[in-house]
């Protein structure tokens, strides 16, 4: 049973590659990204999404820690 479980956590991380693998060679196509009147570089989109993916990754738990962090203080003013 170990075993099998292996193997399908190998199939799927086999398949999440080749998925990944797929979108970047099908997304090669250069932009560049205009924000607040900073120009950036050109890109591929697939490293544009990546980038932005990463991002989101970063700040959604940061958001979440600095937001349980403070209704902890506030429940501490309670008390």
């Amino acid at each position: 049973m170990h075993n099998l479980k292996r193997v399908l956590l190998a199939v799927f991380v086999l398949l999440l590659i080749l998925a990944i693998l797929a979108f970047v060679l099908e997304n090669q196509q250069s932009v560049a990204l205009l924000f607040l009147g900073w120009a950036g570089p050109q890109l591929p989109v697939s490293v544009v999404l990546v980038i932005a993916l990463l991002v989101g990754m970063v700040i959604g738990p940061v958001i979440s820690w600095l937001l349980a962090r403070s209704s902890r203080a506030s429940r501490k003013r309670l008390v």
